[in-house]
């Protein structure tokens, strides 16, 4: 099976585990996740499952990566913040979705090649820094949308406070072993949360997330 038929297969099975929304699909069938994936896993770069990266971290399974993604409900003009640069993967379908995209990563080992590869890649719509993502990046606040991929014991408030009247944040909040996924939503009346399925993701960590164990 060539990369094409591949791609079209992961897909197909992300269909099948209910995203619905054209955009989102045509997004995750435009971007090329063999480019983002250690070489070891080329083989494996459209298995619909999350694969090992680079500083003890992984890259996302594509269905986490596409219903996250539906969640936020991106418009073409709207700014997005990710919290997890990772590989850069997430990023290039927010790129392809969103006006803009401020992405934050805390491992300079992971920042640096995922900025270079999406930048040579043609996801020119990005703004990469380094540091703490449990804090956000308020210099380029607020945000329409805020998407968090890695697990939190609990809602961020620094993010929170960063969105628009409206604005969406997409979190996996819980313990080591399980999260669930929220939708958070900024009201005038405080968060609108809605609680959707288990997932488990490596944790966040920063001053209003988890501790660095060193």
């Amino acid at each position: 099976m060539d990369i094409e038929q591949q791609r079209q297969q992961m897909i197909s099975v992300i269909e099948s585990r209910g995203v619905t929304d054209p955009r989102v699909l045509d997004a995750m069938r435009s971007v090329p996740r063999e480019e983002f994936v250690a070489a070891v896993y080329h083989d494996r770069a459209y298995d619909d499952c999350a694969l090992p990266a680079a500083e003890g971290q992984t890259i996302s399974q594509p269905y986490m990566v596409a219903s996250m993604t539906e969640l936020l409900s991106l418009s073409p003009t709207d700014r997005v913040l990710e919290i997890g640069t990772g590989t850069g993967y997430q990023t290039a379908v927010l790129s392809t979705l969103a006006g803009e995209v401020v992405s934050i990563e805390r491992l300079p080992g992971l920042a640096e090649p995922a900025a270079e590869r999406l930048n040579r890649l043609g996801y020119t719509n990005v703004e990469y820094h380094v540091g703490d993502g449990t804090l956000g990046w308020p210099d380029r606040a607020p945000y329409d949308a805020i998407i968090v991929t890695a697990g939190a014991p609990s809602i961020p408030d620094p993010l929170y406070q960063q969105l628009t009247d409206g604005g969406r944040l997409v979190i996996p909040v819980g313990d080591d072993s399980l999260q669930t996924l929220l939708v958070v939503i900024r009201r005038e009346s405080g968060p609108e949360i809605h609680r959707k399925w288990g997932c488990r993701f490596v944790r966040l960590i920063g001053a209003a997330g988890w501790p660095d164990a060193g």
